[in-house]
């Protein structure tokens, strides 16, 4: 879940980079290295995406296949469901650790 999470992140930001080079100076260099690596994170988000349990989270690989975003919006309920499915923690009141 970790390199999903990476990689869900690289793969928003460097769109949202492109994007924006796009609207303003549209500069060859950050096209030529944001454009691979856009590329590649949306792989390993489909990846990644793919090759947690169906079970998990039942629509995530379809969300995983949408460009840019994809990987947000499947981390968020594979997320939910691995917080909702860990057993809570209890303290002893008035302890601190």
């Amino acid at each position: 879940m970790r390199t999903l999470r990476i990689a869900a992140g690289a793969e928003a930001a460097s769109l949202a980079i492109l994007l924006g080079n796009l609207l303003s100076t549209h500069t060859q260099a950050i096209t030529a290295l944001l454009g691979p690596l856009h590329g590649t994170a949306y792989l390993v988000v489909i990846a990644a995406t793919w090759m947690i349990p169906p079970a998990t989270s039942p629509g995530a690989r379809w969300r995983a296949l949408i460009p840019g975003i994809g990987g947000l919006l499947a981390l968020r309920p594979i997320q939910n469901r691995a917080r909702a499915s860990q057993p809570p923690t209890h303290q002893a009141p008035g302890r601190l650790t």
